[in-house]
């Protein structure tokens, strides 16, 4: 695996230096189910294929896109990734966090991801955003089992997780346009299905305020190599049993385009004044 981390990145350095005359980017972005469109507003970007990079898992699921850009956003240069893989899909928990591997053999200082979740919070609605704080890893599993991968540490210490500063920039953002950003608990499940009911009242108990089946495994691989975190959730649904209605990954995608508009504007703007 790490030989195919080496691999993918020495073809993403030669694209950089292209078209970034050489600098690293600063900000690797991650663009979860539906969100793909913020690729949209990454400036003169060099499209890479996930198919071109050597031993990188292609997502199965509708709505991640499967290639990399290079180019800059918010006048930052960064690296945005159309489409992530999910422990879902199959394969092991590694697989799931090789980007994350691949940004960290880059450079890439700061890690930005985004998902789309179900709304558990009381009086939170689909087409709203939250900014994640904490969460909680159900996924029954952890990208670091298994050998030292690296320069990872052994042992992260999660307990700012989502860093601190990086969150207070978006809050303060989010506030100067005038968009409304929830920040809470984000529970990492395992899927594909959605959870039942009970599972919702579970969550709710332990003190989740929306519930995914992502984002995690990827911050637990990024602090175990120092990368700094921020993730944004897309609340595309209400969590099963908040209504008595069926949920459908068709309404997620759906969903994901009412918040686009927004979510592209304080992205764009918060790494802009990322440190």
């Amino acid at each position: 695996m790490q030989a195919g981390v080496e691999a993918a990145a020495a073809v993403l350095r030669a694209r950089v230096e292209d078209r970034l005359d050489g600098d690293a980017p600063h900000v690797a972005i991650t663009m979860g189910s539906g969100l793909g469109g913020l690729g949209e507003e990454i400036e003169d970007p060099v499209r890479v294929a996930y198919e071109d990079l050597p031993g990188w898992p292609r997502p199965t699921v509708i709505g991640h896109a499967g290639h990399a850009l290079i180019g800059t956003l918010g006048g930052r240069p960064v690296l945005g990734l159309s489409g992530r893989v999910h422990l879902y899909e199959g394969g092991p928990p590694e697989r799931v966090v090789f980007y994350v591997r691949v940004a960290a053999a880059l450079g890439i200082p700061v890690l930005f991801l985004s998902n789309a979740a179900g709304a558990i919070g009381e009086g939170w609605h689909p087409g709203e955003l939250m900014l994640i704080s904490d969460h909680l890893n159900l996924t029954g599993t952890s990208p670091l089992i298994g050998p030292v991968v690296g320069a990872e540490s052994r042992f992260p210490d999660l307990t700012f997780a989502y860093d601190p500063e990086l969150r207070a920039i978006m809050r303060e953002t989010a506030a100067e346009l005038d968009h409304k950003l929830h920040e809470g608990v984000y529970a990492a499940m395992h899927g594909p299905a959605f959870e039942t009911p009970a599972e919702i009242r579970m969550l709710r108990t332990l003190g989740a305020d929306a519930v995914g089946m992502s984002t995690v495994p990827e911050v637990i691989a990024a602090r175990a190599l120092g990368i700094r975190c921020v993730a944004v959730s897309c609340l595309t649904n209400y969590a099963a049993g908040v209504l008595d209605e069926p949920l459908n990954h068709e309404e997620v995608l759906e969903t994901t385009k009412l918040a686009q508009a927004d979510f592209q504007r304080l992205v764009a703007e918060s790494i802009r004044r990322f440190p």
